[in-house]
């Protein structure tokens, strides 16, 4: 059984979680064409080594950032997501400026 540590609940049977993508930096929404909005929901660099990924703990709804070797599936460390995003994306007040 693979086990995997949640921040928030501590260690839990990997068939609680689901994998969320590749943890990599948003484009402007303001500023950016829906190809390159679809390329970055879609497309993955899918590279062989150590990544950053996004994971959720499906029975509480908790998403958190894993760092994962995809060579040896090892996860090598789990924390929230807060200690990497100090700040949310208003979206809503950027489309009242494009308006």
């Amino acid at each position: 059984m693979k086990i995997m540590n949640c921040p928030l609940n501590g260690p839990r049977n990997i068939s609680e979680f689901v994998w969320g993508g590749e943890v990599k930096p948003m484009p402007d929404p303001a500023a950016t064409s829906d190809q390159d909005w679809a390329e970055w929901l879609f497309l993955e660099n899918n590279e062989a080594g150590i990544v950053r990924e996004w994971w959720c703990h499906v029975p509480t709804s908790f998403w958190f950032i894993a760092e994962r070797n995809t060579v040896t599936d090892e996860i090598l460390k789990t924390y929230p997501a807060g200690d990497v995003f100090k700040s949310r994306v208003d979206f809503a007040a950027k489309a009242e400026k494009q308006s």
